[in-house]
């Protein structure tokens, strides 16, 4: 902040360096990008994710369907059959059954679910969520849990943005000062021989 001010200080400072002017720009430029730029670039990428991911939310909602499940029984062997990370149905905590449902077009289907808590026993209901086939799969993302998703996002991007802007500064500020030092001992250099000497240079 002190290096903007100057800016406006060393316009006609005699003791004003090149670098010094040059290192005041490169603060301002930098301030105002982590003011504009930084959260215009998380915007925008939140908004995008979000975007995307509403139309996600969209899309499985039109095609993943909700039915009753009925248990029909317990499965002779006990084994889990998994399923992919989409056809997995949301019920932890359950017991594996044989049960019956009906798929969007109709048809009857069978297979082996975890029932949800204790709802193991036959004629015992539960719901779960479809694909088009009537395929068991997780239930559609929540609208709010995207957006919550897309804001995370966008507010990481933004904070990314951020940090890159401050290490670009920190690095041209770091040549600027290593610059610096090479002048004055470039002037050391020259004026040392005569330093202290009266009438030097006279």
């Amino acid at each position: 902040m002190r290096s903007i001010v100057g800016l406006w200080r060393w316009r006609k400072n005699p003791l004003r360096r090149g670098t010094d002017l040059m290192e005041a720009w490169v603060a301002l430029v930098a301030a105002l990008l982590l003011a504009l730029a930084a959260p215009a670039t998380g915007w925008v990428s939140g908004s995008r994710i979000n975007s995307s991911l509403q139309h996600t939310v969209r899309l499985q909602r039109e095609e993943r369907h909700r039915t009753t499940v009925t248990v029909t029984g317990q499965p002779k062997e006990h084994h889990h059959n998994a399923f992919d990370a989409e056809s997995a149905v949301d019920h932890d905590g359950g017991g594996r059954v044989l049960a019956a449902w009906t798929a969007a077009d109709g048809t009857r289907r069978t297979g082996t679910l975890t029932a949800p808590g204790h709802r193991t026993a036959a004629g015992s209901t539960f719901t779960i969520w479809t694909d088009p086939r009537g395929k068991p799969v997780k239930s559609p993302m929540d609208g709010s849990w995207a957006r919550l998703n897309a804001v995370t996002a966008g507010a990481t991007t933004a904070l990314m943005a951020a940090v890159l802007v401050e290490l670009l500064r920190r690095l041209v500020v770091w040549r600027l000062v290593r610059r610096r030092y090479h002048l004055l001992d470039r002037a050391w250099a020259k004026a040392g021989p005569d330093w202290g000497r009266t009438g030097a240079g006279s």
